[in-house]
């Protein structure tokens, strides 16, 4: 996609990693979106908390697209970054950046480019703020940025207008990259899996959409990736766990299942119009999905043709061993399609480009 806008931007983000995608959905996130703003012509700077926990998993320590900084203390970037900051078109804070209220308080002041929060969590970030506040976003914080984008679209952005007072708050959701994600045709190791770090409150729908019928069909293949299950959990024999998988073992893994499951959140349920960027990456590589039910969901993708929903383990059994396959490849290959079109990196660079001129401009319309 060529940029209709030729301005180039600075653009600094503190996000929470884009060296490490180690026990977060961040750093894909980060880097799809900066590999294609800067494509675009931008200049980004990435500065990153230099946490041992990242530093011990970097995947990606030294990112060819943007100059990357890694910083101990709020009080070191304070001293040798302001400048940087104050001078940026656009200045950009994460969702679960250490000290991120201090942070963004500082960032509101100094820089006199655009600010904007990127909520990477939003329907989470909603419920800590109403129960007390969150440790990277307070509510009298809102209103200082001047954009407020959301991976939660639908009546949240309404709500963070009126209630919390943004001055604009747009959709900015996840997304992938389509030289990385794409159909390889091989044998199915697996009917259904699933990649996910454990979360307490997706445990039970995994439970009911893998789990449960992976015990019922004990001849069929099931996979479950992603760190901090807990080792008390009883996994049936038909299930393979995988610890951890780098984001370049991605594409391999969904295009070894027949299946794959997307399980959302219960925050992100009741806010409804949150998609994972697994649902997209699935879709890219033509995998067919089951996913739970959520308002927005089909809007995403049409259900029954592009994506399936399982309301119980009768209905994941039913789907895993009676749809046809050439209707199973059929849905793969649609809802490849549909992402194409609309949830590239790529389109996200450019709808960023819009948002920031809409809010540099006050010409905001909600």
């Amino acid at each position: 996609m060529e940029s209709s806008d030729p301005r180039s931007m600075s653009i600094v983000i503190f996000g929470l990693s884009i060296t490490s995608s180690w026990g977060n959905g961040h750093a894909t996130t980060y880097r799809g979106l900066v590999r294609e703003l800067a494509a675009r012509g931008h200049r980004i700077v990435f500065f990153e908390r230099d946490a041992p926990w990242y530093a011990d998993n970097r995947d990606l320590p030294r990112p060819s697209y943007c100059e990357t900084v890694l910083y101990k203390t709020l009080r070191e970037l304070r001293e040798r970054h302001a400048r940087t900051v104050a001078d940026a078109d656009l200045v950009i804070v994460g969702s679960y950046v250490p000290e991120g209220i201090d942070l963004g308080a500082w960032v509101t002041r100094t820089a006199r480019g655009v600010t904007a929060f990127y909520d990477i969590d939003t329907p989470v970030t909603l419920a800590k703020l109403a129960a007390g506040g969150a440790d990277y976003l307070s509510t009298d914080l809102v209103p200082r940025y001047d954009l407020y984008l959301s991976f939660t679209g639908g009546p949240t952005l309404e709500r963070l207008e009126r209630e919390f007072g943004s001055p604009c708050a747009r959709p900015l959701y996840c997304s992938f990259d389509p030289r990385e994600y794409f159909p390889e045709p091989r044998a199915a190791r697996w009917d259904l899996g699933y990649m996910g770090t454990y979360s307490a409150d997706r445990q039970p729908t995994l439970s009911r959409l893998l789990i449960q019928p992976a015990r019922r069909w004990n001849t069929g293949r099931f996979a479950v990736a992603g760190p901090q299950y807990p080792d008390t959990l009883a996994w049936p024999r038909n299930v393979e766990r995988i610890a951890h998988l780098a984001p370049h073992e991605h594409r391999g893994f969904y295009t070894a299942q027949r299946f794959t499951l997307n399980v959302t959140r219960a925050d992100m349920i009741a806010a409804g119009h949150s998609p994972s960027v697994r649902l997209f990456e699935a879709a890219a590589c033509a995998t067919p999905i089951i996913s739970d039910e959520w308002d927005g969901l089909a809007e995403l993708f049409t259900p029954d043709k592009e994506i399936l929903i399982a309301r119980s383990t009768a209905d994941a059994v039913a789907i895993l061993r009676e749809l046809p396959e050439s209707a199973r490849q059929q849905i793969g290959a649609r809802a490849r399609v549909r992402v194409l079109a609309e949830h590239t990196a790529a389109h996200r660079a450019a709808e960023l480009e819009t948002h920031v001129r809409e809010a540099s401009s006050g010409t905001a319309v909600s």
